[in-house]
């Protein structure tokens, strides 16, 4: 299937969600050809690269849409990319090229619990997928933030317990989440488990998730959105062997 046509967005306004993440809501012309029902899917924002030439691009998720408009939220970083620079210094009427959108990776609706885990890169995702539970999904959700400011109200069902853990340096400790998930009551039942988050962490969460709990892979989505001390193309290339050699363990 061929890719989208890359499109170019307008920069309609921005404000913070939290302390440490910036919304900014994108819209334009190029709204008219963005199909509809595209929250939680991925965009990749592309910027023009060093030599003038070639693009950056890197991955967002759409947090939420509306006729016309997108919100898109950045994690803030003191010695951020050329992403989370470009947010920071946006103003309403600039513009950027996004490609895109990719597909979603919803939680599976017919599971008899959830367990959602991520870290602050991966909360708008799962805010969309929390969401999108009907009113009597039960389950627990792990979400790490670099500050207690950054936690957030989410719309989830009432039995989804909301767990917030605070880690001012995320990526510093990859068996983190693990060592938290060893202390919830596990949801009884088919569990349906989605994870994304810094690229250690995610490898560390995989091992217990298939080894401890025994998930089977349909039962599973798991990725790494980022990786700590690497840039995208770096960390893209690092998830292409970690896939490679994953897909040949369990063969």
């Amino acid at each position: 299937m061929a890719k989208p046509t890359p499109r170019t967005l307008q920069v309609l306004c921005k404000q913070p969600v939290t302390r440490n993440m910036l919304r900014v809501t994108l819209g334009g012309d190029g709204m008219l050809t963005f199909p509809d029902d595209q929250a939680g899917a991925y965009i990749k924002l592309m910027f023009p690269g060093t030599d003038g030439s070639s693009r950056l691009m890197r991955t967002y998720t759409v947090r939420a849409q509306r006729p016309g408009e997108i919100d898109v939220d950045f994690v803030r970083h003191a010695d951020g990319g050329p992403a989370s620079r470009w947010a920071e210094q946006c103003s309403p009427g600039d513009t950027i090229l996004i490609g895109g959108p990719g597909p979603r990776k919803p939680l599976l609706q017919d599971a008899d619990g959830f367990v959602v885990v991520g870290d602050m890169t991966a909360l708008p995702a799962i805010s969309v997928n929390l969401e999108s539970l009907p009113d009597s999904a039960c389950g627990v959700a792990v979400l790490e933030v670099i500050d207690p400011a950054d936690i957030q109200p989410l719309n989830a069902p009432t039995g989804i317990e909301l767990i917030w853990r605070v880690n001012p340096k995320p990526g510093s400790n990859p068996a983190a989440l693990v060592e938290r998930l060893r202390q919830i009551d596990w949801p009884v039942g088919r569990v349906n488990v989605w994870a994304a988050c810094e690229f250690a962490s995610m490898r560390a969460l995989r091992q217990f998730l298939r080894e401890e709990r025994q998930i089977a892979r349909g039962d599973l989505y798991i990725s790494s959105y980022w990786k700590l001390g690497a840039n995208e193309d770096q960390h893209k290339q690092e998830k292409r062997v970690d896939a490679e050699q994953d897909n040949q363990r369990s063969t």
